[in-house]
């Protein structure tokens, strides 16, 4: 979505915490071919994706792998060959068959005298579990700061597996969105300008993969991811995006080459070159009797232009032409954010775990699903110190006051951009007979507590949503305060399906089910400036199911 930014909150910070632009570094790691670490992912009950990645300058190497359900390897149940092939950037994947359900392996890679680090993993359970911890993940953005959400989900004892919604790199170039942040702590992106070709995606994959945070959770949990939109560029829809210009080449090329560099730096299948393979990218967990995840693909299959206020500024004088336009123009039924195809899995994974008996249906999602049309704030007394108002000839988003003044969507790049799709999704859930969804989501890099009703007003679930890894709130926007932004957190708790919000931390989510409550945890690190895995716990929430549907308890 686009971004609004406060650099100056995070320079002050900086400054306070006493440290030298460009110094707040973590000790390097030492010399090793493997300087991306290794990583697992896409389980399932008898298979897992080891990842890891060769730095060698040899066209094609051969680097040995081995899991074993010891840390010592003294007890090796697979071993293997996999070739690092510069045709694939060097990076080694081996999709690890064979394995027991619910299993914990331990592994690592070889290279000629070099080993890897060790990793470790699990196979999806099958059967009764009792127990499952999910880290909700999402918006990890290099030059605003250490990842050190990942660092503390890779402590997290209570984590058995972890879901990024999306936004895993970012496309900007070093002088765009947080590059002044990136230059004073020493975190500035490569390459430096924006990522356009296969060779640019590919360095800023590394670079993202070079944290020791990142590293750390990845070698400590299995990885399962939905994509969003910084993946590839900001704002995409089937047939081009918001940060895609005529001088920036060919649209195709540049998503083809994205979706290449992202299936060979992240532990997943890839399906292939084969045409429209990469971009349905979706997937089903299932994890034994307990739950299904559902994760969803909302940006290069089915998703329609993205609305344009600037195109419509002129018009919404009055509420009879703001009412026309969320009808005609925002509530457009013909507008899709999934293809037909991925709405058919939704509804064959949904129906087959009611039919299971399973008491949990997740879905994940890139945005929030939740209507969060902005309240009106003037009536509430929320002002900025200073309104900056909205041209839409220079501002690519409008002003929070304009869209507030309307009740309009915050974004019309998120589910209020596309209530019809919304809708459509609902009716397929429920014709799966699951009105009981507990959906997991990112983007908005706030978190959220959501309740979740269709148009008639039938209850369809709860939502989580997860604050970034590093990116900013964008309710600290210049103009407002921190205390006046810190009451929209409460102004938009106004709405109807809006329990609790916050916009001024990064961290995570852990999500704990068991097979009568689920409890929810918004973790907030206390900082992303300097490496630091400290965190605490700002808001803990039960969820129960009542009446055929999930309730916050």
């Amino acid at each position: 979505m686009p971004m609004k930014l406060d650099r100056r909150t995070a320079l002050a910070a900086l400054a306070a915490a006493g440290v030298a632009p460009g110094l707040a570094q973590a000790k390097a790691p030492p010399p090793t071919r493997f300087r991306h670490g290794v990583a697992s992912g896409d389980p399932t009950a008898d298979s897992v994706v080891l990842w890891t990645r060769l730095t060698t300058t040899s066209a094609r190497e051969t680097v040995r792998w081995e899991m074993s359900r010891d840390a010592a390897f003294k007890d090796i149940v697979r071993k293997g060959e996999s070739i690092a092939d510069g045709a694939a950037d060097h990076t080694v994947k081996a999709i690890v068959s064979g394995l027991e359900p619910g299993a914990r392996y331990h592994y690592r890679f070889h290279a000629g005298a070099d080993v890897s680090p060790t990793g470790r993993t699990r196979t999806l359970p099958r059967g009764h579990l009792g127990r499952l911890g999910i880290a909700l993940v999402s918006c990890s953005n290099f030059p605003f700061g250490w990842f050190n959400a990942y660092a503390a989900i890779a402590k997290d004892p209570a984590i058995d597996i972890v879901l990024h919604t999306g936004d895993y790199i970012y496309e900007y170039g070093a002088a765009q969105w947080g590059g002044d942040v990136g230059k004073a702590i020493g975190r500035v992106h490569e390459p430096a300008g924006e990522t356009l070709s296969l060779a640019d995606y590919r360095r800023r994959h590394a670079q993202y993969k070079s944290d020791p945070g990142s590293q750390a959770m990845h070698a400590a949990h299995p990885f399962v991811a939905c994509w969003d939109d910084h993946e590839v560029t900001n704002n995409p829809w089937i047939g081009g995006a918001q940060n895609h210009q005529p001088d920036e080449g060919d649209w195709v090329a540049r998503r083809t080459a994205a979706l290449q560099a992202y299936y060979e730096w992240m532990p997943i299948r890839d399906p292939g070159p084969a045409p429209g393979a990469r971009e349905a990218f979706w997937r089903t967990y299932a994890f034994g009797d307990l739950a299904t995840l559902v994760t969803m693909e909302s940006r290069h299959t089915g998703r329609d232009r993205q609305v344009s206020y600037a195109e419509h500024f002129e018009t919404i004088k009055t509420k009879a032409y703001r009412d026309a336009f969320m009808r005609d123009v925002i509530g457009d039924p013909t507008r899709r954010m999934l293809s037909p195809a991925m709405e058919a899995h939704i509804g064959a994974s949904l129906a087959q775990s009611v039919a299971a008996g399973q008491p949990w249906r997740l879905l994940g999602s890139a945005s929030p699903i939740a209507r969060m049309l902005v309240p009106d704030l003037a009536a509430l007394g929320v002002l900025p110190a200073k309104q900056r108002g909205y041209d839409p000839k220079a501002a690519p988003t409008p002003d929070l006051l304009w869209t507030a003044k309307w009740n309009l969507p915050f974004y019309t790049d998120t589910w209020d951009g596309y209530p019809a799709a919304r809708e459509r999704l609902y009716a397929t859930c429920a014709t799966a007979g699951a009105r009981d969804l507990l959906v997991l989501a990112g983007d908005s890099h706030s978190f959220w507590m959501n309740e979740l009703f269709d148009a008639s007003g039938a209850r369809m679930g709860v939502e989580l949503g997860t604050a970034g890894v590093t990116s900013p709130g964008d309710f600290v926007e210049s103009g407002w305060d921190d205390e006046t932004a810190r009451r929209l957190d409460r102004a938009f708790e106004t709405l109807d399906e809006v329990v609790w919000t916050d916009n001024f931390h990064q961290g995570y989510v852990r999500v704990e089910l068991t097979p009568d409550v689920a409890r929810a945890t918004a973790v907030a690190v206390r900082t992303v400036l300097t490496p630091d895995a400290s965190t605490f716990d700002l808001r803990t929430a039960r969820i129960v199911r009542k009446d055929g549907t999930l309730v916050y308890a």
